[in-house]
């Protein structure tokens, strides 16, 4: 029976997974991000054992991969390798800074990255709207959001209703207009889309 500690199962997780890497990479797939993390600790944990100078292995991780061996987006996601290694003298933690070494060709990836199109783009295009004026008659600030039946807003606000029936003030998902106590203000309203279910009953 073979008794093993955390320490010893962790260590065979990452070799199989690196086990993996090795395969994949031998059939010339890509490696992901969690076989490209495999592959190098369990190479700079293997030469560790091996008693190879601690300056050494920090020098061969960094070159054990390139760009053309992880898929896109890969060598962004680990800036930074902290392996735990068991030396001669002891156990040492090794940092390694940028392990995926660049190819000919600088990364055009970045994970999470929000390429925007290059054009405008314009909201509510082409749907019909209205502009009301409405007067906040309380006592205090209300906001109104974009999602909102405007037709259903707090009683509080003044303004032509049955005109607003359907409508949402024309401002992006998440955004409102403020209306300050006693103050008039024009606001344009757009359609809501959709079937409507969402609304009560219309006025007469």
């Amino acid at each position: 029976m073979m008794n093993l500690s955390p320490t010893e199962l962790d260590r065979l997780v990452i070799f199989n997974a690196a086990q993996m890497a090795r395969r994949n990479r031998s059939l010339g797939i890509r490696l992901s991000h969690p076989e490209a993390v495999a592959y190098i600790t369990d190479e700079v944990m293997t030469a560790a054992r091996r008693d190879i100078p601690y300056a050494e292995i920090r020098d061969m991780a960094g070159r054990l991969l390139t760009l053309d061996d992880v898929e896109p987006g890969v060598p962004g996601m680990i800036p930074m390798l902290y392996i735990e290694c068991m030396f001669a003298e002891g156990t040492k933690v090794m940092a390694v800074f940028e392990p995926i070494a660049p190819a000919d060709a600088a990364e055009d990836i970045v994970p999470g990255e929000i390429i925007p199109g290059g054009d405008d783009i314009e909201l509510f295009a082409d749907l019909p709207a209205i502009t009301i004026d409405v007067v906040n008659t309380g006592d205090r600030d209300v906001q109104v959001r974009s999602h909102t039946h405007f037709f259903e807003v707090n009683r509080a606000l003044r303004f032509d209703r049955a005109a607003a029936w359907g409508m949402k003030v024309d401002r992006p998902a998440g955004a409102g207009v403020r209306f300050e106590p006693g103050v008039a203000k024009s606001v344009r309203l757009v359609p809501i889309a959709g079937p409507g279910s969402c609304m009560g009953r219309p006025v007469s």
